[in-house]
C-alpha cells in the first residue's frame, strides 16, 4: 500500500508540472516535454516496483530467519530438557553407588564379626574335646581295672579237702574262661569285607562312612590295609581307618593310626593331609610342639600339594599359634 501511494504522489507532481509547462511553454515545444514526462514517469514506476521486489524478498527473508529462530528454539528447548534428565540420571547413578559402598562396608563387617564368632566357636569346641578326651580316658582306665586285680588279698587258711575241691573247680573256670576268650578273639578276627577285587573292597568300606557306622567302617579299613598292604589305595584305607577315629574324638587311637599312614605311605595320595591331621592331633593330646612341627612341615615336605591342604596348614598354623611357640 505504502508503494501505491509512493507511486500517485509522483504522478501528481508530474501532472502538477505537466499542467505547469503547458501554460508557460510554447506549442512545438509541448511535445518534447511530454515525451520527456512519459519517459521519466516510466522510469520511476520500473525503480518504484524493484523497490518493492526487493522489500518483498527482505520480507520473505524475514520470514525465513524468523522460522529459523524458531527451530533454533525448540533445539534449545530440548537440549536444556536433555541436560537435566542427564543431571537427574547422574543424581541417581551417585545415590546408587553410595549405597553400594555403605553395603560393601556393612558385609565386611558382617564377614570379620562372622569370622570372629568361629574363631571362638572352633577355640570352645576344642576346649570341650580335650575335657572329653580326659574324661574317656578315665573312664577307660576305670573299666580296665577289675575287681581283686590291682592289689594281693588274704585267701585265709584251707584244709586239704578245700584244696581239692578247689582245683577241680578252679580248672572247670579256667575251661570256661579260655573258651570264651577263643570265642572273642575269632569273633575280632572275623572278616567283614567281601571276596572281590580290592577295588570293590575300598568301595564297600567307605560306604560304612557314608551312612556314619564308624565302628563298621574302622574294621573294615583295618582288613583292607592288612589284606592290600602294597595296592595303590592302600595309603587311602590308612587315612580312612585314621578318621574313624577322629570323628569319634578318639584322638589318641587317630594319631597313632596317622602315624602308622605317615610312615608306611609317605608318596601316597592322602600323603600331605595325612601329615597336617598328625600334627593336629598331636596337638589335641597335648603334644603341641610336636604337632606344630609337623604342621608346619606338610608344606616343607609337601610344596606341590593340593592349594586346599596348604591353606588349611595355615590356618591351622595360625590357630594353634605355632610361630609364637617356636619364637
Amino acid at each position: 500500500m505504502i508503494i501505491y501511494k509512493k507511486i500517485l504522489q509522483i504522478k501528481l507532481i508530474f501532472a502538477f508540472t505537466l499542467f505547469t509547462g503547458l501554460v508557460f511553454a510554447d506549442n512545438h515545444d509541448i511535445n518534447e516535454v511530454l515525451d520527456l514526462i512519459k519517459k521519466d514517469i516510466k522510469t520511476l514506476e520500473k525503480a518504484v516496483y524493484s523497490n518493492s521486489s526487493d522489500l518483498v524478498s527482505s520480507s520473505d527473508n524475514k520470514k525465513l530467519s524468523s522460522n529459523s529462530e524458531d527451530v533454533l528454539t525448540r533445539h534449545l528447548l530440548k537440549l536444556s530438557e536433555i541436560e537435566n534428565q542427564f543431571r537427574d540420571l547422574t543424581n541417581k547413578f551417585e545415590e546408587i553407588n553410595f549405597k553400594l559402598d555403605k553395603l560393601s562396608s556393612r558385609l565386611s563387617k558382617v564377614q570379620a564379626d562372622n569370622q570372629l564368632r568361629f574363631q571362638e566357636i572352633e577355640n570352645f569346641l576344642s576346649s570341650d574335646e580335650k575335657k572329653e578326651d580326659k574324661t574317656f580316658k578315665k573312664k577307660t582306665k576305670k573299666t580296665e581295672e577289675l575287681p581283686g586285680s590291682s592289689q594281693p588279698q588274704d585267701l585265709g587258711s584251707i584244709s586239704y579237702k578245700d584244696t581239692s575241691n578247689s582245683d577241680t573247680t578252679q580248672q572247670i573256670q579256667s575251661v570256661d574262661t579260655t573258651s570264651t576268650i577263643v570265642t572273642e578273639t575269632f569273633q575280632a578276627e572275623e572278616t567283614i569285607l567281601p571276596k572281590e577285587e580290592p577295588e570293590k573292597q575300598y568301595e564297600f568300606a567307605t560306604s560304612f562312612l557314608k551312612v556314619g557306622d564308624y565302628s563298621t567302617a574302622e574294621r573294615a579299613f583295618r582288613e583292607f590295609v592288612t589284606t592290600n598292604p602294597e595296592h595303590k589305595l592302600a595309603g587311602n584305607a590308612q587315612y580312612w581307618y585314621a578318621e574313624t577315629f577322629r570323628i569319634r574324638q578318639l584322638y589318641t587311637d587317630a594319631a597313632s593310626a596317622y602315624l602308622e599312614g605317615y610312615q608306611k605311605y609317605p608318596k601316597g595320595e592322602k600323603a600331605p593331609i595325612n601329615l597336617l591331621k598328625l600334627g593336629v592331633s598331636m596337638v589335641q593330646i597335648g603334644e603341641k610342639q610336636q604337632g606344630c612341627k609337623m604342621i608346619e612341615g606338610v608344606e616343607k615336605q609337601y610344596p606341590k600339594a593340593n592349594q586346599s591342604v596348604l591353606q588349611k596348614a595355615k590356618y591351622e598354623s595360625k590357630k594353634f599359634e605355632c610361630k609364637k611357640q617356636e619364637s
